[in-house]
């Protein structure tokens, strides 16, 4: 005979059904990492270290701050940026080689770890303020020629604050969820029907420049929205609007409506002037910092990349104050 669905039935059920769900979850949010095994032997370059490092913005957001933007020693990556959103406070951390406070004793393999797959050598997950979506397409040589030149740059000491965050987003376990749904796709692979200047462009704006982070729109749980990718947005620190640069934005740009040409994208990446004569301010003038120390043929290359975006709209930008 059946046995008949009593209330006591039904709540052992209940139980059962979530303490499998709790597991299930459990399971598939354990943070990845990459082993030291995985890791041939390897002479760094850190010229080419130094390279990612500018494009990387790296001392964008960990050079310490000062009140004096002239005075910022980019070297000096001992944290402490405040980063505001709309889920709380983030606080950059130091990841000088200071061997206490930094990354001084991390292991190549927890580097690449947290670059790759978001997550710190104690087993947790980072929160993707830091940009790992972007990181994880880079190659692998890449990222170990960074972890070298990070290394010969100065131990500082000291560290942060920790972040202040609402709940629930101060529980890290849940970012395992968020990546299941965000962290997609693999190391770059180059697209052969392209020319090697594009793909180079593609790699840098997609992987170390982490472009899209600031210029596409983001849903409610701070996924970018993949449609509308590279056009535009509210400005991750909620001030101001980053400007969409497909070719919808940069065909039709500010009050002037002045179409930009590639040559002017790759001008831009050096000297922060646009097409009007006016000078990037904000945050973008410190990408204009990294992108200046670039070589002419990688700020070329990212020009062309950017120039050839398919044409996209995004959301529509507050009206200016009169």
């Amino acid at each position: 005979m059946r046995k008949h669905l009593t209330p006591r039935n039904l709540a052992i059920a209940a139980v059962l059904g979530a303490v499998a769900g709790f597991a299930a979850f459990w399971i598939v949010t354990i943070p990845a990492t990459v082993s030291a095994a995985a890791l041939p032997p390897y002479t760094p370059n850190l010229a080419n270290g130094k390279t990612m490092f500018n494009v990387g913005g790296c001392s964008s957001c960990h050079a310490v701050p000062d009140k004096d933007p002239a005075k910022v020693d980019r070297t000096r990556l001992g944290g402490g940026l405040v980063l505001p959103c709309p889920f709380g406070t983030f606080t950059v951390p130091n990841i000088s080689p200071d061997l206490v406070d930094g990354i001084g004793n991390w292991s190549e393999a927890d580097f690449v770890t947290a670059l790759w797959d978001g997550t710190a050598p104690n087993g947790t997950h980072l929160y993707p303020a830091f940009p790992y979506g972007s990181y994880r397409h880079m190659a692998l040589a890449d990222v170990r020629d960074l972890f070298a030149y990070i290394k010969t740059l100065p131990p500082v000491a000291g560290k942060p604050a920790g972040h202040d965050l609402e709940f629930p987003f101060n529980i890290r376990r849940l970012l395992g969820g968020w990546k299941l749904l965000y962290l997609t796709g693999g190391r770059f692979v180059p697209d052969p029907a392209k020319s090697a200047q594009w793909n180079r462009g593609a790699y840098l704006v997609g992987g170390p420049g982490h472009c899209a982070e600031c210029h596409s729109p983001r849903n409610f749980l701070g996924g970018i929205v993949e449609s509308e990718r590279f056009a535009g947005g509210p400005a991750p620190d909620g001030k101001g609007w980053v400007p969409n640069i497909t070719p919808t934005g940069l065909g039709n740009w500010g009050d002037d409506h002045i179409a930009w040409r590639e040559k002017d994208i790759a001008s831009f990446l050096d000297d922060g002037m646009n097409p009007a004569g006016d000078y990037a301010g904000g945050a973008m003038a410190e990408v204009i910092q990294n992108t200046s120390l670039l070589g002419a043929e990688d700020r070329a290359a990212i020009a062309n990349y950017i120039f050839t975006l398919p044409p996209r709209q995004g959301p529509a930008p507050p009206p200016k104050k009169r």
